[in-house]
């Protein structure tokens, strides 16, 4: 799924949604350190209250909320998995009645917690219902598209979440007029921010991918192996972060340990021309990200103004960090949305595209950083002097 896709099924989780109707929702409360099922409801979606539902349903538009690589992964299943999860999911969304699929969720629960314990009580929330996607933009003069015609594919979603314990705290009782201590005791399950959660199936050019599922991993950079491979049984993953430090170690080997600013900035800029010719590819349904190979890598080398680049050398790189020599690294993944550099005097950020206009020179026997503008400086709301170097 690309961030289109999850934009788009995300925004229709909200109340008397055209697109999206959730039939059931199927609640599970399972003890901490056991994993005992302690409590589980199944109930029509349109019965719970209004305040209810626009909880819920921030809870799982919070599921598909997140940077893909880093958050939200589209996972592949592993093939020739005894009792899959995947068969378990399928069969559970196209399960005639309520309480088969009571049970194929139940399944999934039992290996959630036969391979994780937590220190808290959570609660298990899956629903069921169905998506639809209008296949064009309405016409505001023939009046022909929109809900004239659309895709329309059955979904399960599961959030995972934990409970906390109410916290004590005096509370002004309005009727009586006095002040009064908070003696709840309840423990308050925390919607706004799921430890993970997953979407099934995946959704790609419009229809549904039963092999794929989208997966969110709670908090960025952080995805749960166990869950992963135990849990939903599919293959392995790389970040986004480690996509990074798999680059930046290539490049540290062809180029070296110092290199210009400007070099730099070039390979950046030649990744980012690889990504941005991609997103215009992708509104024509050409939606693939691209993902750098040996060969990728040296051709934006090559393009960057890095000098003694060859083939050998590049290939070489590739293999002593990527151990898996078919695995291709994402574009998207390389680029930083900003460059730190830190020193004992400042700390500076900069956008990867202006890391051109930063020189590291001598002047006077003085390491300095020169950064080039070409506007007024102001500091504290005094305009700064310019002098002559």
């Amino acid at each position: 799924m690309n961030k289109k896709d999850i934009t788009s099924i995300r925004n229709q989780f909200k109340l008397n949604s055209r697109y999206i109707n959730i039939r059931e929702i199927f609640n599970v409360y399972v003890k901490k350190e056991t994993g005992e099922i302690y409590h589980q409801v199944c109930q029509p979606f349109e019965m719970l209250e209004q305040e209810e539902q626009e909880l819920f349903l921030t809870n799982f538009k919070k599921v598909l909320t997140g940077g893909l690589d880093s958050k939200l992964f589209e996972l592949k299943f592993r093939r020739d998995e005894e009792e899959s999860t995947q068969m378990t999911l399928f069969n559970g969304l196209h399960a005639t009645s309520t309480d088969e699929w009571n049970e194929k969720m139940l399944q999934i629960v039992e290996k959630m917690f036969a391979h994780a314990k937590y220190e808290f009580d959570t609660v298990v929330t899956f629903i069921r219902g169905e998506y639809q996607k209008a296949t064009r933009k309405r016409n505001m003069e023939s009046e022909e598209g929109g809900d004239d015609e659309v895709y329309s594919s059955q979904f399960v979603l599961c959030s995972l979440n934990k409970t906390d314990q109410p916290k004590k705290a005096l509370l002004f009782d309005y009727i009586e007029k006095e002040f009064k201590a908070n003696n709840a005791v309840d423990p308050i399950i925390n919607l706004a921010a799921p430890l993970a959660g997953f979407l099934f199936p995946a959704f790609n050019d419009n229809s549904a991918d039963v092999n794929h599922i989208l997966y969110n991993g709670g908090k960025a950079n952080q995805p749960s192996e166990i869950f992963i491979v135990d849990v939903l049984q599919c293959e392995e993953i790389i970040t986004a972060v480690e996509e990074k430090d798999s680059f930046d170690q290539i490049l540290k080997i062809v180029v070296g340990d110092e290199v210009d600013s400007k070099v730099i900035s070039n390979v950046y800029e030649e990744i980012d021309k690889i990504v941005q010719e991609s997103q215009e590819n992708e509104e024509n349904e050409e939606s693939e990200p691209p993902k750098l190979d040996s060969k990728g890598i040296e051709r934006i080398l090559e393009a960057s103004g890095v000098e003694n680049v060859s083939s050998d050398k590049v290939e070489h790189a590739f293999k002593s960090v990527v151990f898996d020599e078919k695995h291709e690294i994402k574009a998207s993944s390389v680029i930083p949305k900003s460059i730190k550099i830190e020193t004992k005097i400042a700390n500076v950020t900069i956008n990867p595209k202006d890391l051109k206009n930063l020189k590291y020179i001598t002047y006077n026997g003085k390491k300095c950083l020169v950064l080039e503008v070409d506007e007024e400086v102001v500091v504290e709301g005094f305009r700064l002097e310019s002098g002559e170097l």
